[in-house]
């Protein structure tokens, strides 16, 4: 056996998906790090002062995950999907309920510049883009996955290719071809 080799994340998923407890009590100080590095990256967008801080996006996404019992993990890109649906989940729903609040004003704003490749304004609405990705669900479900995985989990094509169990270059079409959906969608609404 290895002394000091990082344990595998895919088989700490797999066992806590059977139950394991001790699993979970392991991969949880492996994902933190990942998980914070994530919601740093999606908060550096959001206004000062917002209610919500990388350390308690991360900590309300674990609350969620630890709840979830008899999970079929499959490798550690899923994992970072779901993680980044719900963290999408608690940004939007927190957007939402803001721009209730100010009955439509002040809606909390969202920079897809920081992905690479993205080809969209610098400051979009969440609710806007959340609205985009429902729509470009019905129309081309993967792409919204890609869409999804890349920007709110942070997971490069290869990751969300893994995740998805497509090949690289199918991610790679898919990501160019929401891009420009989502860029003609976003700029239709601003207008």
């Amino acid at each position: 056996m290895k002394t000091g080799a990082p344990p595998n994340i895919t088989r700490l998923l797999i066992a806590w998906g059977h139950g394991d407890q001790g699993a979970l009590d392991a991969l949880a100080p492996l994902v933190q790090q990942e998980l914070h590095r994530v919601a740093a990256r999606q908060m550096a967008a959001e206004r000062r002062g917002h209610i919500l801080q990388p350390t308690a996006l991360v900590n309300e996404v674990y609350v969620r995950l630890v709840d979830w019992h008899n999970v079929k993990w499959q490798n550690r890109a899923h994992f970072f999907g779901v993680a980044a649906r719900i963290m999408r989940r608690i940004l939007v729903d927190a957007a939402r309920a803001r721009g209730r609040a100010k009955r439509g004003g002040d809606a909390l704003q969202v920079s897809l510049a920081d992905v690479p490749d993205v080809a969209v304004p610098r400051t979009q609405d969440l609710v806007a883009l959340d609205d985009a990705l429902k729509t470009l669900h019905t129309l081309d479900p993967r792409q919204s996955e890609v869409v999804e995985l890349r920007f709110f989990g942070g997971l490069s094509l290869e990751e969300a290719a893994e995740a998805l169990k497509v090949s690289v270059g199918t991610v790679r079409r898919d990501w160019s071809l929401a891009q420009a959906w989502l860029f003609r969608e976003l700029s239709r609404g601003r207008q």
